[in-house]
């Protein structure tokens, strides 16, 4: 019994802390500095918005979610072993 609560802490913590990273990566309702005159006659004709216009993938990159890829792992391998 044990070995399944600590798995699913594991993976659930794995999870959280991939969230936490892919949220770190900055303020999802920062909007875009008004410098130039093309830049303030684009923001007056889109709409503001919450997400950025150029967030990639690199949150999604193993550098930034190795620790929770592997928390989520080591829950999985327990949870898969207190099965058998």
């Amino acid at each position: 019994m044990t070995m399944i609560l600590i798995g699913a802490l594991l993976v659930v913590a794995g999870v959280v802390y991939m969230a936490g990273a892919a949220l770190g990566r900055g303020r999802l309702s920062e909007p875009t500095p008004l410098g130039t005159a093309t830049e303030r006659s684009a923001s007056r004709l889109a709409a503001p918005t919450l997400e950025p216009r150029r967030r990639g993938l690199g949150f999604l990159g193993l550098s930034r979610n190795w620790p929770g890829l592997l928390m989520a792992g080591v829950g999985a391998m327990l949870l898969l072993s207190a099965m058998l």
